[in-house]
């Protein structure tokens, strides 16, 4: 090994030891309230635009604001404390919202951070029509790049951004999201490699038939349909996106990346995962992609944890309607994993961002 490399490899390992120590001290820091406001994005892949949120710290002290089934601890448009500070876009999994990660959003910009939320065309909680279509699995990063050139463009924002410190963090199709922005890329063939293996996983391979009568009616097999998706990756332009510099990955849907594919990686990522996922298996997932992530900055597992405790704890009405996403096996409390989570994704963009917290 070089002494470059060797010198790169120490700096992996104080990163990550520093990451797991500093929790508990960016805890006790003081912090801020919050305000939050509706926004609108250019959709570069589908036409038309995307809803989202800006949430940023403000000087009024925050209180809950009920959203739909939400309670959003952040005041709609209460006046932003002066200055530049860094930037997270936060993406949502398969069928999510922009407000299914408020919680996180609220506790980063509380901390001096903006955050920015969107939701993304064909594959939200109303609308997953596109899911296994390139506007999605191709078009997704697209969007989040679009949402930071949305508020770098507008005079509103972008004076409260530093446009050098900019982070991305995601969850489950989101997680696969933050990982293309930061280099990564999919070889969409392993969709099929891994059905073919796991025939009866419902919440990965329920749509293969309904995809090959598709490519069928377009004239074309499964393995062409696959091998049209993967020569559309640069349909909308790069993936990644080189004014992103960090990414936080919640159960990432990360089956489809091969070696070289992670490899590209060249910023840090910090993963996220529970241990009893029954939607994105570790093994065939984050489990997968780790010996080949030469960036990890750290890794954390939430024992016996299923793959929706990375939503935020769901209030009574959204119990009442969607009971399976709101609960948890038993021995697991999502509160408490959540201030877990919340703590070292401040400490992973502070890191990372090279902010200082003094």
């Amino acid at each position: 090994m070089t002494s470059a490399r060797s010198r790169q490899a120490r700096t992996w390992r104080w990163l990550a030891l520093t990451l797991f120590l500093a929790p508990a001290l960016l805890l006790a820091q003081a912090v801020t309230g919050v305000g939050f406001h509706a926004i609108t994005i250019a959709d570069p892949v589908n036409g038309g635009t995307m809803p989202g949120y800006v949430f940023y710290p403000s000087a009024k002290a925050s209180g809950a604001t009920q959203v739909g089934p939400y309670d959003v601890h952040a005041t709609r448009d209460a006046a932003p404390l002066p200055g530049a500070k860094p930037l997270v876009v936060i993406s949502h999994g398969h069928g999510g919202s922009n407000l299914g990660h408020n919680d996180m959003a609220t506790y980063l910009a509380s901390h001096g951070f903006v955050v920015a939320t969107l939701e993304h065309p064909k594959d939200n909680f109303h609308d997953t029509s596109g899911a296994a279509y390139a506007t999605v699995l191709v078009g997704r990063p697209i969007q989040v790049k679009a949402t930071i050139n949305t508020l770098l463009g507008d005079p509103q924002w972008s004076k409260l951004i530093d446009a050098n410190r900019i982070g991305v963090a995601g969850f489950s199709a989101g997680g696969y999201t933050s990982l293309l922005i930061v280099g990564a890329v999919p070889h969409f063939a392993r969709f099929v490699e891994y059905c073919n293996r796991f025939p009866k996983d419902q919440g990965t391979c329920g749509d293969r038939a309904a995809i090959e009568a598709e490519a069928r009616s377009q004239g074309m097999n499964l393995d062409q349909w696959v091998a049209h998706l993967q020569d559309s990756l640069k349909r909308w332009g790069d993936t990644a996106d080189p004014r992103v510099k960090a990414a936080f990955a919640m159960a990432p849907e990360s089956l489809v990346f091969e070696k070289d594919g992670i490899e590209k990686i060249d910023r840090p990522v910090f993963l996220y995962y529970g241990d009893d996922d029954h939607v994105l298996v570790p093994k065939e997932n984050e489990l997968h992609i780790i010996p080949w992530m030469k960036t990890l900055a750290g890794a954390k597992v939430i024992h016996n944890a299923d793959h929706w405790v990375f939503l935020d704890p769901c209030p009574a009405e959204l119990k009442k309607e969607s009971p399976t996403i709101c609960s948890d096996p038993p021995g697991v409390d999502r509160i408490a994993a959540h201030q877990q989570i919340n703590a070292d994704a401040l400490a992973f963009f502070r890191k990372t961002l090279n902010i200082s917290t003094h």
